[in-house]
């Protein structure tokens, strides 16, 4: 049965944080690696194969928004949990920029921590039964987990890909911005609508054809966003 275990990767180089997030993570029946530097942590992602990375930003060396973005282009279905004892808004922005799907604030609740795991695998047990949408030049595959655009593969990351799940399984509806956070993040996550709005950002930046007059993901205003419908799409 160990094979079968989610396997989560923690990269972090204070042993006491590393070891204590381990402790609870092997708790919660997670097969857990340990990596104490940027380096050691890309070495493990191609043997160990993490489902998840809990990836502190301040290592030594290769820092940890160096190690996301190269995760996301050599494990772009891995999911990355960056950690940070920084709360200013720019690092927070800029590992999701990046590539993390969520991020956490040191220190922290390691329940809270182990209940963010477990909401990202079930987006991804959801997305695993076989369906595919088509809108525009854009291919939704969920059984394969690919997107392609002119019928070219779209690299997404695993939030990027159930966001525009959710925006393709309800065209034309308003899509409240807490609604969409508790869907994808769960009910108890804690994280503001500023972690929403940069992975709608980088999802347009790699649909739109003009991200900045989005003709897929439109913005309703003082709300969230809508999936446009594409009968709306072709008018002026």
């Amino acid at each position: 049965m160990q094979e079968n275990k989610i396997k989560v990767l923690v990269v972090e180089d204070e042993d006491p944080i590393r070891r204590f997030i381990t402790l609870n993570l092997e708790g919660a029946g997670y097969k857990v690696g340990e990596a104490v530097s940027g380096e050691e942590a890309l070495t493990l992602v191609d043997s160990f194969v993490p489902d998840v990375i809990v990836l502190d930003l301040m290592l030594p060396g290769m820092d940890g928004l160096e190690v996301c973005q190269k995760v996301r282009v050599n494990a772009p279905e891995t999911f990355i949990i960056i950690l940070t004892a920084k709360s200013q808004d720019s690092d927070k922005i800029m590992g999701l920029e990046l590539g993390a799907d969520d991020y956490m604030v040191k220190p922290f609740n390691p329940l809270e921590l182990i209940a963010r795991i477990k909401a990202m695998l079930r987006r991804r047990s959801r997305q695993a039964r076989e369906q595919v949408y088509t809108y525009g030049s854009l291919r939704l595959d969920i059984a394969a987990n690919k997107l392609y655009k002119n019928d070219l593969e779209v690299e997404l990351t695993p939030t990027e890909f159930s966001l525009l799940k959710m925006f393709m399984e309800n065209p034309g509806r308003a899509l409240k911005r807490n609604d969409m956070l508790n869907a994808i993040w769960g009910e108890d996550y804690f994280g503001d609508t500023k972690t929403l709005d940069v992975h709608i950002r980088r999802l347009r930046e790699k649909i739109e054809e003009n991200p900045s007059e989005p003709e897929y993901i439109k913005t309703v205003w003082g709300s969230g966003y809508r999936w446009q419908l594409e009968a709306d799409r072709r008018q002026p």
